[in-house]
């Protein structure tokens, strides 16, 4: 075979003491796609970003050999700085925190073209749309000066992929690229990465938990678990046959129905009435327009009951929970009455009280946890806050006591977000939000950070707390086959306008709109 692109060598990988990634080897060639999955923790990220070394607070022994570049461990940081972008470029899982929030999306990808390839403001500019249009990005024009906070996670996401692919480099680390995309999306963004990859002859390293996009994108897998690889090779052959215990746990545990019918004569926890949303956009010195993101939705939430919403990103799906929530700075029409209270018009002092009736996860955990507070403080914040009466070592034993509920030990109390792998830190904002027993809960992709064995752990955390404590759920999630795990209802969402809703047995055996159809056969559920 020819040489390695990448050739990583007995690589070991240390925060302080602790070994995250343990003698690790590994090859990829030239127009490869390999896989990298495992568990949450299990070392995959801090792996890859080593061969950027983007990680400063990281010892690391052994060779990363880029064809080209060297041993990547040896380079000076002037040195990385032109590797970076050049020759291996990185997408990563979490696009909020990735993206300069102070810069638009098409400033921080003509940087990239300025820098590396010499290119006018003009022409990076140009090139800048031709990579938000062909990422998927709809009117690109219009997008391009938008800033990070004013997109959608799908869009967020997508925008970061148009800039690692700004340089064409031979390359491509992906971490979570699709964590935040609907099914359709999901399809047509591993469409333009298979394309741009055989275009250039770039490999792509392809880093998941979506045991489905590896069957359809990947050349090659490897499974890694507790910072070493445990089984590697062609994905039809690990697939098929699968020789570690690991490996066969991972492929066995795609979650199937884990709630029963619910109780139909439960109280009402949450209801909109013709619900609209827009917000205000300036068109010039002088003028503004209103867009419009949700128009004229409906739905009713029972306690103890799930309501699951699907759709393509940006149609509104989050919107539609932050506003139920009272928590969208935009223009509002309708009717929206939770845990008995109407929102509307409700005072400052009363709508803080209503805060511990309805508590949410987040898309991004990263940016939803404060990097200032220690674990402990950021799950007992909500209960210094509502429950005063409190002693601090109750509220600590409380806090300890959620942490377990969701899989994490006591000792993690002292320590700060950045010590933990995305899917814990997903887990962490659960516990946060759980710790106050609140009647709604809504979860804006609570799994998408997480592999398929956590995943079900997660999913079977939230229905057994659904039926200790009778919470209701409002489940945003583009992963249908969770959906249909999770929800007794679905509302399904597209342009802000419902298209369909039901039971979900009734909606996945026989969907009555043709959008439906098209999102169960692009997840090949149903």
């Amino acid at each position: 075979m020819a040489t390695p692109l990448l050739h990583i060598d007995q690589l070991t990988v240390r925060f302080g003491a602790a070994e995250v990634v343990r003698q690790v080897s590994l090859d990829i060639h030239p127009g490869e796609k390999l896989a990298l999955v495992g568990e949450s923790g299990s070392g995959k990220t801090v792996m890859a970003q080593a061969v950027l070394r983007l990680n400063r607070e990281v010892s690391y022994q052994g060779r990363i050999e880029l064809d080209g570049v060297g041993d990547v461990l040896s380079l000076s940081e002037h040195a990385l700085r032109g590797v970076r972008g050049r020759d291996a470029a990185m997408i990563f899982q979490e696009p909020m925190t990735a993206l300069n929030p102070l810069y638009s999306v098409g400033n921080q990808i003509c940087e990239t073209l300025t820098l590396h390839l010499g290119l006018s403001p003009r022409q990076a500019r140009a090139e800048a749309l031709a990579l938000l249009a062909r990422t998927g990005i709809p009117d690109p024009a219009s997008k391009i000066d938008s800033y990070p906070f004013q997109l959608s996670g799908g869009q967020r996401q997508r925008a970061m992929i148009a800039m690692a692919l700004a340089c064409r480099p031979r390359l491509l680390i992906a971490d979570e690229p699709t964590t935040a995309l609907d099914v359709t999306v999901q399809a047509q963004i591993l469409d333009l990465l298979a394309d741009v990859q055989r275009e250039f002859g770039m490999a792509v390293w392809l880093i998941t938990h979506d045991l489905n996009l590896v069957r359809r994108f990947a050349d090659r897998v490897a499974v890694m678990r507790a910072g070493q690889i445990v089984e590697s090779g062609p994905v039809a052959q690990v697939f098929a046959q699968p020789a570690h215990d690991y490996t066969r746990q991972l492929l066995a545990s795609r979650p199937g129905r884990l709630v029963d019918a619910g109780d139909p004569k439960a109280a009402e926890v949450a209801r909109a009435e013709q619900l609209s949303v827009s917000y205000r956009q300036r068109a010039g010195w002088l003028r503004s327009r209103d867009i419009p993101i949700l128009r004229d939705v409906s739905l009713r939430l029972r306690a103890g009951h799930t309501l699951g919403i699907v759709g393509e990103s940006g149609s509104g799906k989050t919107t539609l929970g932050l506003a139920l929530l009272k928590l969208v700075n935009a223009q509002t029409r309708g009717r929206v009455v939770v845990a008995g209270q109407a929102l509307d018009g409700l005072p400052a002092r009363a709508l803080r009280a209503f805060r511990r009736q309805a508590q949410v996860v987040f898309q991004d955990p990263f940016s939803s946890l404060s990097p200032r507070l220690t674990v402990g403080e950021i799950v007992g914040e909500g209960l210094a806050l509502h429950e005063p009466q409190l002693s601090a070592s109750e509220r600590q034993a409380r806090v300890a006591a959620m942490l377990a509920e969701v899989g994490l030990s006591a000792d993690c109390l002292p320590r700060y977000p950045h010590e933990f792998s995305g899917g814990q830190r997903q887990r962490i904002a659960i516990a946060r939000a759980l710790v106050l027993r609140p009647q709604l809960l809504l979860l804006d992709e609570p799994t998408s950070a997480l592999d398929a064995s956590i995943q079900q752990q997660v999913l079977t955390l939230l229905r057994d707390a659904q039926q200790r404590y009778g919470v209701a759920y409002l489940f945003i999630s583009h992963d249908l086959a969770v959906i249909r795990a999770m929800a007794h209802d679905v509302l399904v969402l597209r342009h802000g306008q419902v298209v369909e809703s039901g039971p979900a047995e009734q909606l996945f055996a026989a969907p009555q709109a043709e959008y439906t159809r098209a999102l169960l056969a692009a997840a090949r559920v149903g």
